[in-house]
């Protein structure tokens, strides 16, 4: 079986900053593309316990506040300081076709359409125009644009993508 594809592994949708208030409430900045995943009612874990959202509101850009079940004073909003919110993958909504999020992009062995193993991405950068993919070699990293001319193929199943290099890449 794939482990990209594993039910068991987690997604990181958000980070608490801090406590806010005296009754439990955190701040937490928004790490998905999905801002309702922090909705009243939702399901979210932190460091592997399970969490309803009580109270959730805009707070600022990429931030919300939220109440969760069982965190009732400042102390105990202060003890999830600095912790990663995540969920299943599988319940990770769908994107359309030749669309990825970063972590299915993440471990990808990269190969030029001639078959030259370029080496596994271990990073990704957004630069508003483009992400750009860095991929840790052999020899060196290299950079690459996360765009049509040059990503060819990705397949999730095989774990690897396959782009053709602009000239003067190397």
């Amino acid at each position: 079986m794939n482990d990209r594809a594993s039910p068991k592994r987690t997604i990181t949708v958000g980070k608490i900053v801090g406590p806010h208030g005296t009754r439990g409430e955190l701040k937490v900045e928004v790490q998905t593309q999905f801002p309702d995943r922090f909705s009243v009612g939702e399901y979210l874990s932190v460091q592997g316990q399970l969490y309803r959202i009580q109270k959730s509101f805009p707070s600022e850009p990429r931030r919300v506040i939220v109440k969760l079940d069982g965190i009732d004073s400042r102390s105990a909003a202060e003890g999830l300081r600095d912790k990663s919110i995540t969920v299943p993958q599988d319940e990770v909504p769908s994107l359309p076709e030749g669309e990825y999020y970063h972590f299915q992009i993440i471990d990808l062995e990269v190969y030029t359409i001639e078959g030259e193993h370029l080496g596994q991405i271990v990073e990704i950068i957004s630069t508003g125009a483009n992400d750009v993919y860095v991929v840790a070699g052999q020899a060196a990293q290299l950079l690459i644009p996360a765009i049509d001319q040059v990503i060819k193929e990705v397949d999730m199943d095989k774990g690897i993508m396959v782009v053709q290099l602009p000239e003067g890449l190397r």
